[in-house]
């Protein structure tokens, strides 16, 4: 039997850890107990090279306890719409470790993470074999470049 033409193309999903960096910066002064600093571990998370950034649901945004940063016009299939964007989301994922901005899903959307996040963490997607690839970051095949 063939296989479809997303198959064929191939989609790259990864496991992530999101945690709420404010909390950790409180926690780490002692202002609140290590216990208190929220987290949350997400499966199958797409790698969309179509978005920007980290895009989080509503819900999850709320569990984690996401400062609003500011609300942005958006692009998207449907047009330009607005958007709130979150801030202080660290991730964690295939070892590497990052802070960066969220943007808030309109409701029922699955979260995903776009390019500026796996560029700053060093990561690439790798459609064929539907992993991400992770890119040096040690002395000369550093991904890192400063030009």
């Amino acid at each position: 039997m063939p296989r479809d033409v997303t198959q064929t193309m191939g989609k790259v999903l990864a496991n992530l850890t999101i945690t709420n960096r404010a909390d950790q910066i409180k926690s780490s002064v002692g202002f609140i107990p290590a216990g208190e600093v929220r987290s949350i571990a997400l499966k199958n998370v797409l790698v969309d090279t179509g978005a920007t950034t980290l895009c989080l649901p509503a819900d999850t945004i709320e569990k984690l306890g996401l400062e609003l940063l500011k609300e942005v016009d958006v692009s998207t299939a449907n047009g330009v719409s607005k958007a709130r964007v979150f801030q202080d989301a660290k991730i964690l994922l295939c070892g590497r470790e990052g802070t960066f901005e969220c943007l808030e899903l309109p409701g029922g959307q699955e979260p995903l993470i776009g390019v500026i996040p796996l560029e700053m963490l060093g990561l690439e997607p790798d459609l064929q074999n539907q992993r991400l690839r992770i890119l040096p970051i040690e002395s000369s095949n550093t991904y890192l470049t400063i030009l």
